[in-house]
């Protein structure tokens, strides 16, 4: 604490504790750079100020807004959400809030260590490398350790500082410390050439034109017909667009394509 005292990070969501702020800031952050985050969570948040705004958003409006964050999915998880908090008021507690679409453990704990301050515990990559940089646990041990030390550690009442504090001595002091298992790629690696690339590409090309022939869409990707029926399929499943195949064209989510 008299490290973080001297060296704390400032960021938009730690400004607030709306409950419905931090969720945004929670799944924005999933597997996203902070500095990445920041503008567009005030952007997001300026566009749909309160969680009804959310929950009524059209698909176009609300990838547009997530545009450049990468996961598109996690937009319309958390589009779900604010439609079942509308219908049915916040979650009492992580467990309520770990039960919608696309929340896990560590996000419902966030959630509530940093909008309530509630005595929990969350573990990520950087709260790992203090463990493991401190002496705490071992490189390489099973994340239940992870979580029960974490536990022992916490200081009852401080849980919000707490984990801010840890999260800031590891992206500042810890930024070159590596808890990795041996062999592993870079994310960057496995994202080239790779099917969530290519879904990316087609939300994109369908944002900026919609509907789009399958033909176009072929030739952006640069795929197979096969290869790209299979992807469209899997998106139109998870409710993102919808696929005339008479008509040869693909269309977003909520647009309906004419006979």
């Amino acid at each position: 604490f008299k490290w973080w005292n001297h060296n704390k990070r400032s960021f938009p969501w730690r400004e607030t504790t709306n409950p419905y702020y931090i969720l945004v800031s929670e799944i924005m952050l999933q597997q996203t750079q902070a500095s990445r985050v920041v503008p567009k969570y005030e952007s997001f948040i300026r566009l749909f100020p309160e969680v009804k705004d959310l929950a009524h958003a059209s698909t176009s409006t609300l990838l547009q807004a997530w545009s450049g964050l990468g996961y598109n999915k996690r937009a319309l998880w958390l589009r779900e959400v604010a439609r079942q908090i509308v219908k049915g008021g916040f979650p009492k507690s992580p467990i309520e809030l770990q039960k919608m679409k696309g929340i896990g453990r560590y996000t419902a704990n966030s959630v509530f260590i940093f909008a309530f301050n509630q005595d929990l515990v969350t573990v990520d990559t950087n709260i790992k490398k203090v463990l493991v940089h401190e002496g705490f646990v071992l490189s390489g041990a099973p994340e239940k350790l992870f979580w029960q030390v974490s536990e022992y550690l916490l200081p009852k009442g401080k849980s919000r500082d707490w984990h801010n504090a840890l999260m800031d001595y590891a992206a500042i002091e810890l930024s070159t410390f590596k808890v990795r298992k041996p062999g592993s790629t870079s994310s960057s690696q496995k994202f080239k050439g790779s099917r969530r690339e290519k879904r990316g590409k087609i939300l994109k090309e369908l944002l900026r034109s919609s509907p789009s022939p399958i033909s176009q869409l072929q030739k952006t990707l640069q795929v197979s017909k096969e290869e790209l029926i299979s992807i469209l399929r899997q998106l139109e499943e998870e409710g993102f667009l919808q696929v005339n195949v008479s008509q040869q064209m693909v269309y977003l989510q909520e647009e309906k394509s004419v006979n």
